[in-house]
């Protein structure tokens, strides 16, 4: 069940880039960050009261609560590099360096977790992604041309943030249910994007957005809250070095979806780079 739920979460992560992406042609990827995690806690905790786990809240050790909220604050630093990676660059270019996070995870989860079951070919498998990933940067560009290279620092930046949510996450929801967990990191993910929203003063951006992008953010949360609720059952009950890799299968979604909604089509390198990243999914799969 837990590698059907990785899956399931690759899939909505891919469906969130390419509405989050519609979403913010026009409205700041700060506030638009700040309103689709609105959309993303009420499905969170609507779950915790469908699953009866509200109840846990008091059980909840101080080192897992600081575990998770920690993890809330590495998500919300994640999702704010990231959504500005896609408002100035190319979405299979941020789509491919945020795959960075895997082999940074994939490590972490081996050498703190003692995850070392096949390890030789875990390695491989890293060696695969990593290079798929370096393939993927590699493409000649299509469409719109980034800003620059700022892109790129947002896009390793969310990254770097990514991986150490997944490991404090998995250190949190040793002890809790994988719903009530989700739904605690996103109140922390969401105060902290309001936070810096208000400090920018753009608050006042709202009355300006157009009702068509505030439909594609309000579905880029629904999609990120399946995907969630997907990926810590996965980490809370599988193994983090076989669920993370196959999460990052929504590349493939990505890919897609980018070539039909944006017409951005890949190289022959791009493409080989995406035949190493899945095939280096499947291999870390098999080493679960």
């Amino acid at each position: 069940m837990w590698l059907l739920m990785a899956f399931g979460s690759a899939f909505f992560a891919g469906l969130t880039t390419i509405f989050a992406k519609c979403g913010i042609k026009n409205t700041d990827s700060d506030l638009a960050t700040a309103l689709r995690t609105i959309v993303v806690l009420g499905f969170s905790w609507l779950m915790v009261l469908l699953v009866g786990s509200a109840a846990g809240l008091r059980e909840i050790s101080l080192p897992t609560l600081v575990f998770l909220l920690l993890s809330g604050l590495a998500t919300g630093a994640s999702w704010l590099c990231y959504f500005k990676a896609l408002a100035l660059g190319n979405v299979n270019k941020v789509a491919a360096v945020d795959k960075l996070s895997t082999v940074l995870t994939i490590l972490l989860a081996i050498a703190l977790f003692q995850e070392t079951a096949k390890l030789p070919f875990k390695l491989a498998a890293v060696a695969m992604l990593g290079l798929g990933i370096l393939f993927m940067l590699e493409r000649k560009p299509a469409g719109p041309a980034a800003s620059g290279q700022s892109w790129l620092v947002y896009a390793l930046l969310s990254a770097v943030f990514a991986a150490l949510t997944t490991i404090l996450a998995k250190i949190g929801l040793a002890e809790v249910e994988s719903n009530l967990g989700t739904a605690i990191r996103t109140t922390v993910v969401l105060l902290l994007a309001w936070l810096i929203v208000l400090q920018k003063g753009k608050q006042s951006q709202i009355k300006n957005i157009r009702p068509r992008e505030l439909l594609f953010i309000a579905l880029s949360g629904v999609a990120t809250g399946a995907s969630w609720l997907c990926y810590y059952y996965a980490v809370q009950n599988g193994a983090v070095s076989v669920v993370v890799p196959v999460d990052k299968l929504s590349i493939v979604v990505t890919v897609a979806f980018s070539y039909i909604v944006f017409k951005e089509k890949l190289s022959r390198r791009a493409l080989a780079g995406l035949a190493l990243l899945v095939f280096g999914t499947l291999l870390m799969t098999l080493c679960g």
